[in-house]
C-alpha cells in the first residue's frame, strides 16, 4: 500500500521539486499540495494523508500552528518538518506541537524519502544539528537546580522550622544555636530562595514538600 503524502510549502518551486522526486517512488503517492498552514489543515481533513511534509514559515497559519491542529485532529497522520531553520525558538515548539521528524531543506531527496518511510512506521528522523540542540537542552534541564538545593543542611533545617511556624527564638532554642546565627540563616535562606519574607519561605517549603 502506498504512503499518502501531502506537501506543504509557500514556495511553488520548492513544492514542485519535492513532488517531482516523490512521484518517482513506487511506494509514495502525493495526494495533494498546499501553500500555507490553513490550506494544509483543510486538505488533511479531506484527504487523510499518512504523512505531511510541511515548512514552518508561511503566511495564513504557520507550520507550527498547522502541525498542532493536524496532530490533534488526525493523530494517525505523521508530520515531518522540512525547513531552513534550526533556531531553537522554532525547533522545540514544532516538536512540542506534535511533529514526528525535523529535517532541513539541505537534506538530500533520499533522506526525505527515508524520513517519509520511517514516519509511516512511527519512527522519527531528526536533523543532526537539531538533535544536538535537543541533547543540550536536556542536559541543561537536568543540571538546573531547584533554589532549595543551594541551601546548606543547617539552612534546610531552619527553613523546615520556619515552615512549621516557629519564631527565630524558638528556632534558636530547638537547634541550640544563637539568635544571631538564626537571623543569618534566615537572611541567607530568603536570598537563595529569591523570596521576600518568612511567609513566602514557608509557602515555598510546603509547596516543595520540604516539611
Amino acid at each position: 500500500m502506498s504512503i499518502k503524502v501531502l506537501v506543504v510549502d509557500d514556495h511553488e518551486m520548492v513544492r514542485r521539486g519535492i513532488i517531482s522526486y516523490l512521484e518517482t517512488e513506487d511506494d509514495i503517492d502525493v495526494v495533494g499540495e498546499a501553500s500555507d498552514g490553513a490550506q494544509a489543515v483543510e486538505l488533511c481533513q479531506e484527504l487523510r494523508p499518512d504523512v505531511v511534509l510541511i515548512d514552518l514559515i508561511m503566511e495564513n497559519m504557520d507550520g507550527i500552528a498547522a502541525t498542532k491542529k493536524i496532530t490533534a485532529e488526525l493523530p494517525d497522520t505523521k508530520v515531518i518538518i522540512l525547513t531552513s531553520f534550526v533556531d531553537e525558538q522554532l525547533v522545540f515548539p514544532a516538536l512540542e506541537a506534535g511533529a514526528l521528524s525535523y529535517l532541513l531543506k539541505t537534506a538530500t531527496a533520499e533522506d526525505i524519502v527515508k524520513a517519509i518511510r520511517s514516519a509511516q512506521q512511527s519512527q522519527s528522523v531528526i536533523e543532526p544539528k537539531v538533535a544536538a540542540q535537543m541533547v543540550h537542552r536536556l542536559q541543561s534541564t537536568a543540571t538546573t537546580k531547584m533554589p532549595h538545593e543551594e541551601l546548606t543542611e543547617r539552612e534546610l533545617e531552619v527553613l523546615r522550622l520556619i515552615g512549621e511556624g516557629l519564631t527565630n527564638q524558638e528556632i534558636a532554642d530547638t537547634l541550640f544555636i544563637g539568635i544571631k546565627t538564626v537571623k543569618t540563616h534566615v537572611s541567607n535562606i530568603l536570598s537563595k530562595l529569591g523570596v521576600n519574607d518568612r511567609t513566602q519561605a514557608a509557602i515555598y517549603a510546603h509547596r516543595n514538600k520540604l516539611i
